[in-house]
């Protein structure tokens, strides 16, 4: 009787769990990971292709839908992907880095079970181990409201994605190669607009109407700027928050961001030049497309429109003027202002200083002078099994050391449900993109010159923007406040890659006690398992 009342109570759990989510449709997909000849800048490289695509398929989804994600690897190296963004709600075991996941072997596969859940908004993915992402298998990922959630502009004529960023003629074993060595990578060769180079892609309006650009920065190591010519561009999307619809001439899009702007196709009928930039770089990287009007009389016209180049203060200004909508709806049917998060006591602050030290006579980078450096056993497999002498939490001061630089693997035990202040301090003279996977930030503060606890007193405790990544300017610093809902292994990182990749990264362990499914999802079934942790098994059910 005690078996049949356990397997009873088993089998309303899980009918319970059915009808719960049985309203969030599920959407399969299955790519295959492959090696491919492209010629993006006119050199032959080999590139990461998915599903013979460069740059991949788009993902376009709804709020809250489920995403089965059947990945092939077909390449002769492990691979993993990462979802730029997607917060992962209590499953930190979908978030495709090393930290949290083993690589999918090659010839293998990998099946990916991730929710959208309660976000909206402009994304990307990419491969997230080693040098990969300078050989593409990126895409971008579209995710829409529910039909009754009401949005902030009429619906837009077009939805076009913009994936640009810096890239190398090189392939990515040879910079990879570059890196191990203990040197950084020279200055990119060009840029790309969704996988080509200038010229190679056209947008088509039609006069009248207003399109929506998800534009993202996917590139390396340069932020950019975009532009089209004679067109201005309002700002309504940043990261899965409606923004104040300002309007902008040019934007500047560091690494890692991602935003959406509606431009409305009000010129004469004709050909325009939409350009992308680098910034703060000398010399300045330039590419275009063209936005071609459906009743085009003539081609494009006159020189491209030039743009900022190394500005500091103007980029500093148009960051502070990206503003939440505080009475549009997000995933859900409240205000977004609802959300007071001004108004919530500070249980923490963690202070982060990026630096460049040379250790072992090799260039490194690091965070809090701790370079990064991954374990023979992922992070969060280590941590279900207990498995023990791959890391220890605590390994990562709070606070800039001023000390040189040391190898370590870095993780920083954090509470569930505590609010805390993060200040990202930059003493170098570039600038600098932090993402902390697994959250949404409000930037409630960036400044040139040393942060102190003064600085809170012109801090945007109103309506500043929430999004996952956030720059911090050359001699700078940003202050970001967190509210840490998400248990899990969660990776801070730079999205300069070099930097990523030579150390300029850690891991925060967000911790429940409470070992409960409400908190935290369970390892899953299908999960690989590798280093210290082969042999061993997920879960009966």
């Amino acid at each position: 009787m005690k078996n049949r009342a356990l397997l009873g109570g088993f089998i309303t759990l899980l009918l319970l769990f059915v009808s719960v989510n049985g309203e969030d449709p599920y959407i399969f997909f299955t790519w295959n990971v492959t090696y491919g000849d492209i010629y993006p800048l006119g050199v032959k490289q080999q590139g990461i292709l998915i599903n013979g695509q460069f740059p991949g398929p788009q993902i376009d989804t709804v709020t809250n839908n489920n995403l089965i994600i059947n990945v092939f690897n077909s390449l002769d190296e492990p691979f993993l992907l990462s979802w730029n963004g997607i917060q992962q709600r209590r499953n930190s075991w979908q978030d495709g880095v090393y930290g949290t996941n083993c690589p999918i072997p090659p010839g293998r596969n990998f099946t990916y079970m991730l929710q959208v859940k309660d976000q909206i908004g402009s994304y990307f993915y990419f491969p997230s181990l080693a040098l990969h992402k300078a050989a593409g298998g990126f895409g971008g990922i579209k995710i829409l409201s529910r039909p009754r959630i009401p949005v902030p502009f009429d619906p837009p004529a077009g939805d076009y994605t913009i994936l640009a960023g810096d890239w190398f003629k090189a392939n990515h074993t040879d910079l990879k190669a570059i890196l191990d060595s203990g040197h950084d990578l020279s200055f990119p060769d060009g840029i790309l607009i969704n996988g080509r180079g200038a010229y190679g892609n056209t947008f088509t309006v039609d006069q009248g109407k207003t399109y929506r650009f998800r534009i993202s920065n996917v590139g390396l190591t340069t932020s950019f700027n975009f532009r089209i010519q004679g067109h201005m561009m309002k700002v309504v999307e940043v990261e899965g928050s409606h923004t104040l619809q300002n309007t902008y001439s040019s934007l500047d899009v560091h690494l890692g961001q991602s935003y959406s702007v509606l431009v409305t196709a009000d010129q004469p009928p004709q050909d325009y030049y939409i350009v992308v930039s680098s910034r703060f770089t000398n010399p300045v990287l330039t590419s275009n497309a063209i936005l071609h009007y459906s009743n085009s009389a003539r081609g494009v016209s006159g020189p491209p429109p030039g743009g900022p180049t190394i500005q500091i203060d103007w980029s500093l200004n148009q960051a502070r003027s990206i503003r939440w909508n505080l009475t549009a709806s997000g995933p859900r049917p409240n205000p977004q202002g609802s959300y007071h998060y001004g108004m919530i006591p500070i249980s923490r602050t963690i202070r982060l200083a990026n630096s460049a030290p040379v250790i072992n006579n090799k260039q490194r980078y690091a965070v809090n002078s701790v370079s990064y450096i991954p374990a023979d056993t992922p992070l969060k497999v280590a941590d279900f099994y207990n498995i023990q002498g791959i890391f220890t939490v605590g390994s990562i001061p709070d606070n800039p050391t001023g000390g040189g630089g040391y190898l370590q693997t870095s993780v920083m035990g954090a509470d569930f449900r505590t609010y805390v202040e993060v200040v990202f301090e930059n003493s170098e003279d570039t600038v600098q993109s932090w993402h902390i996977d697994g959250y949404s930030m409000f930037v409630v503060g960036m400044d040139g010159g040393q942060w102190t606890t003064a600085s809170r007193q012109n801090y945007n405790l109103r309506d500043t923007v929430a999004r996952c990544t956030v720059q911090v300017y050359p001699k700078s610093w940003t202050a970001v406040y967190m509210a840490l809902d998400n248990v899990g292994m969660w990776n801070v990182r730079s999205e300069n890659w070099a930097r990523q990749y030579l150390g300029q990264q850690f891991y925060l362990r967000v911790y429940s006690p409470a070992n409960s499914w409400r908190d935290e999802y369970p390892i899953p079934r299908n999960a690989l398992l590798c280093g210290r942790a082969s042999g061993r098994r997920t879960r009966p059910f």
